[in-house]
């Protein structure tokens, strides 16, 4: 921990214009913008929940814990000391009490404890409270919270399994899930020669008896080489079935008879960040699994799972860039540079506002496609919105996500690259989120492909960005320009990139000028939707209220 009273004086020289030690963060209270938009997202039910949230992840000894946890790598063992196979992770013990945490305040199940009452907004506001400290635990998380509605396609795994997923207990025995008090999924699809294309899988399956087809069960061969959070109690696998092809099963980490299953770690990734998260290599060997779904249609049944996943990953950049933007935030209000603090040089102004307007945008857009899974199952228009708007949202912040890292790093100078502060370890998170569940190339061809299968998802997003006519004349002017980039289909898939980014912009500025805070509206639209736009921060135009903005990102 970091100690309470450090001696500014010292032999030779007494230590001045440093910034105070930042302490316990009210990661809910002190953030209006989060606020905000959770009461505009129809979350005012949970507003008691997530202030008890935001104080606990905001905690210093919470912000310590994930420090250890991704200072002192998992190990694997493979075995134990008699030589007998046990395919186990071991985790430094801030771990396994920020997992504790994360799954007693429901950051993997709030959506399914509160169908048909902002279930997937509340999850979202956790995800983004959560990720601020530690973005690792958030793995097994993501995917436990997304796997629901694959297992709804095997109503017996699904009886089965969803009590356990519902519970608040952190059990982490390495014993069968009918034994433990609470259970954790996750999911395997990669493998080496295929990568994003996952039709490429190699694993087999053939029936282990007479039966075949969903329900039925099966044994796996082959391998997935990015196995993330392998300790999970069950995991959603793609394998081919003889004439089929690729079809879904859940592969628990325990048989039915109580032995293990032939789930064999070879290793763990030594990766860029993420390093509390064990992400592994692993191989079948006739490992037991159950059909979920029909046969051969595998990616049907996961891409539920998936678009789970992606939405996490949106909420979870929009998550680091908060974080990023409070250290800032806090080193700017006191450091001094030619006779002022930092916070009030006009240049620092510009980019600390210019931040903040990423990051509310990026809370908007997130916050409303949760807000549209949560009313699918009642309004087509908004299901057709969340289906969309999944990928949409997930690859813009998470493509704006290390680029304001970077920024806020920057405004740290010097002591903000050092690894005694939390900024390397944000900057080395910020990639993750655009690469897992679909790189942003995957993005742009998912929203092509849903342009083709599914016309009213546009619809709907054009109809969203509609509502906000006449509010701003950048939006009406990019609304238009959207427009002619969709009708022109000549060159389509080579253009998705920049199409998607569009649509996410003319998103973001239609939420933030209908619901938003006028200053950071007017900034938004000024400088994302004006032709001079390039992308760096810090060069917001003439005009925009620098002030008023950072004073509404200021943390409270």
């Amino acid at each position: 921990m970091t100690p309470r009273d450090p001696i500014a004086q010292l032999p030779t020289h007494e230590v001045l214009n440093t910034p105070p030690h930042m302490g316990d963060q009210d990661l809910w209270a002190g953030d209006r913008a989060l606020r905000h938009w959770a009461a505009q997202s129809g979350a005012a039910a949970h507003m008691g929940h997530m202030a008890e949230a935001g104080q606990a992840f905001g905690r210093d000894e919470t912000f310590e814990k994930a420090a250890q946890a991704n200072r002192y790598d998992p190990e694997l063992r493979a075995f134990d000391r008699y030589g007998m196979r046990l395919n186990a992770v071991e985790f430094h013990p801030a771990y396994h009490d920020l997992m504790a945490l994360a799954v007693t305040s429901m950051a993997h199940n709030f959506a399914w404890h509160h169908q048909g009452d902002a279930g997937h907004v509340g999850q979202s506001l956790l995800t983004y409270m959560f990720a601020q400290p530690e973005g690792g635990v958030l793995c097994p998380m993501a995917m436990t919270y997304s796997v629901p509605p694959s297992l709804r396609f095997t109503p017996a795994l699904e009886a089965e399994w969803m009590p356990r997923i519902l519970s608040t207990d952190y059990d982490r025995r390495d014993i069968p899930a009918p034994e433990k008090s609470g259970a954790l999924m996750g999911m395997f699809m990669t493998e080496k020669q295929g990568g994003s294309d996952v039709r490429a899988n190699s694993t087999m399956a053939r029936p282990e008896g007479a039966a075949t087809g969903n329900g039925a069960a099966y044994l796996l061969t082959g391998h997935k080489f990015f196995c993330s959070a392998p300790m999970c109690d069950a995991f959603l696998v793609l394998a081919n079935t003889e004439g089929c092809g690729l079809s879904c099963f859940l592969v628990p980490r325990w048989r039915p008879d109580g032995t293990r299953n032939a789930l064999y770690l070879q290793r763990l990734k030594d990766k860029l960040g993420n390093r509390s998260n064990a992400s592994s290599e692993m191989e079948f060997l006739d490992t037991y699994g159950t059909m979920v779904g029909d046969e051969g249609r595998g990616v049907r049944t996961i891409i539920e799972m998936v678009n789970g996943n992606r939405l996490f990953c949106a909420m979870g950049s929009a998550g680091i860039m908060r974080q990023a933007l409070v250290q800032a935030l806090h080193h700017c209000a006191h450091r001094s540079a030619f006779q002022k603090r930092l916070i009030a040089q006009p240049l620092m102004q510009n980019v600390l506002a210019d931040m903040a307007i990423e990051v509310e945008g990026a809370l908007a857009l997130g916050l409303r496609v949760a807000q549209a899974m949560d009313n699918a199952m009642s309004d087509p228009a908004e299901a057709a919105l969340a289906r969309i708007g999944t990928a949409v949202a997930k690859y813009w912040n998470c493509k704006r996500c290390p680029v304001l890292v970077a920024e806020a790093l920057e405004c740290h100078g010097g002591p903000g690259y050092i690894e005694e502060s939390i900024m390397p370890r944000l900057y080395r998170e910020a990639p993750l989120n655009s690469i897992w569940e679909g790189s942003g190339n995957v993005m742009g061809l998912d929203v092509l492909r849903a342009m083709a299968r599914e016309p009213e998802g546009i619809a709907a997003c054009l109809a969203e960005v509609e509502l906000a006519r006449g509010l701003h004349p950048q939006l009406d002017r990019a609304l238009e320009e959207l427009k002619d980039e969709l009708g022109d289909i000549a060159g389509l898939e080579g253009r998705m990139r920049s199409v998607t980014e569009l649509l996410a912009l003319c998103l973001q500025g239609a939420l933030l000028l209908r619901f938003g805070d006028s200053a950071v509206a007017e900034a938004f639209c000024a400088s994302r939707l004006g032709a001079r736009y390039r992308g760096a921060f810090g060069t917001l135009p003439k005009g925009c209220d620098l002030e008023a903005i950072i004073a509404r990102a200021m943390p409270g």
